[in-house]
């Protein structure tokens, strides 16, 4: 099966230090720094990209679902939200809020609801992520 790379490279220490992310493909490469992990700044963070993969798993996942049922959706969108916190011990992601909102033709609030909840227990990058717990707010429109 499929093993995808990406890489890292930190220069100096953590509070001046600076360092860049990169996925294997090359579709993207960005920098990253303390202050954007653990503040705010323009820059990249491991868990924006974390929320990346989250979010894009979770709505192909959720798509593929629909479709197998026979409920081929218009589109579903997913932003996720990675909570770091200073925890006992240093810090953590304590939290990936979820919320999706897809269009799907013919298919009630109920159903839909729980496509979504399976969806969050089963994707693939959820299921990485089992020591995280994943919020979800599902939406559906149209």
């Amino acid at each position: 099966m499929a093993i995808r790379k990406a890489s890292a490279t930190w220069e100096g220490n953590l509070k001046d230090g600076k360092g860049t992310l990169k996925v294997g493909s090359g579709a993207f490469e960005g920098p990253f720094t303390f202050i954007s992990r653990f503040e705010n700044s323009g820059d990249t963070n491991p868990e924006e990209l974390l929320g990346a993969a989250e979010a894009g798993c979770f709505s192909m996942a959720l798509a593929h679902g629909l479709s197998q049922a026979g409920h081929t959706p218009k589109s579903v969108r997913t932003e996720a939200k990675v909570n770091l916190a200073l925890v006992e011990g240093g810090f953590k992601i304590t939290t990936i809020e979820l919320s999706t909102e897809a269009e799907v033709p013919g298919l009630d609030n109920s159903a839909f609801q729980e496509f979504a909840e399976n969806t969050r227990k089963t994707c693939i990058v959820s299921r990485a992520l089992t020591g995280v717990e994943i919020l979800l707010e599902a939406k559906l429109v149209g």
